[in-house]
């Protein structure tokens, strides 16, 4: 990395860490890590962040949102909304500015940046990314989907743990059908900035992963959709240990490459 340094988001002081890969402006990726909306933060996924950037040459800001159960949902979209404003305000510690903004996460992650981009079309456009990449995210807290019964136990991420991490950031399972919880449920997809929509074959959340990723086609919005073949929930922390993690986790930062130069060139 150029550099590395920790920001505090204002005005709540939310933590994040700013990665620069190289000297001078860039595209700024705003990344939410995984964790069942309970566990992980800009610690576990550091590893993770500095790879995106070095294989993108993106910026990357990783958010330290907060975290159920003390912290249930709407708690890490209204983060990640201040965030978005934060960055498309202009603040010195983004100097120079960068040329395009996404968001990007993975796992519950990848909820929370679904969710933003919705909030942000129908509440503040201007905060708007333009790209949004969900890596294995949830899309359906209801559990939809037959991968949740045939992938739902012995690939790492077990049916029964994404109930309980659900009932954490949504407590009243009447919530979880709720589109402002569950973005498959959301009525109107159109309009939200060009999706990067990415499963893994062995993973639970695949079936609604891919739902979420058809119904934002059937919408208009621009998109790539990838399963990939042979993974598991988490790829993107695995890259010590399988050459395969690390070149699905590479493919993420060329998706995001593309399309985040391609949103600078507009």
């Amino acid at each position: 990395m150029h550099t590395v340094r920790d920001v505090a988001i204002a005005p709540d002081h939310i933590p994040a860490r700013l990665y620069r890969p190289v000297a001078g402006p860039a595209a700024l990726v705003v990344y939410l890590h995984g964790g069942g909306w309970v566990m992980g933060s800009i610690q576990t996924h550091d590893r993770a962040c500095r790879r995106l950037a070095a294989a993108s040459g993106l910026s990357v800001l990783s958010l330290g949102y907060r975290l159920a159960p003390e912290h249930p949902w709407p708690a890490a979209v209204d983060d990640t909304m201040a965030t978005l404003r934060w960055v498309m305000s202009g603040p010195p510690e983004l100097d120079p500015p960068p040329s395009a903004v996404g968001i990007a996460g993975d796992s519950a992650g990848g909820t929370i940046a679904a969710l933003a981009c919705l909030r942000a079309r129908d509440e503040a456009p201007q905060a708007g990314p333009a790209v949004q990449v969900l890596i294995y995210a949830n899309t359906d807290l209801t559990n939809s989907g037959p991968s949740m019964q045939g992938k739902g136990h012995g690939f790492g991420l077990d049916a029964a743990d994404i109930e309980w991490f659900s009932a954490q950031w949504a407590p009243d399972p009447a919530l979880r059908s709720d589109p402002r919880v569950s973005p498959l449920y959301a009525h109107d997809l159109s309009g939200l900035p060009a999706a990067i929509v990415i499963t893994c074959e062995h993973d639970p959340l695949r079936d609604q992963g891919e739902a979420y990723g058809a119904r934002l086609r059937e919408a208009g919005v621009p998109l790539i959709a990838r399963r990939e073949q042979g993974m598991v929930h988490n790829f993107m922390l695995w890259d010590t240990i399988s050459p395969a993690c690390a070149a699905a986790a590479d493919r993420v930062a060329a998706d995001l490459r593309s399309a985040l130069a391609a949103a600078s060139s507009q």
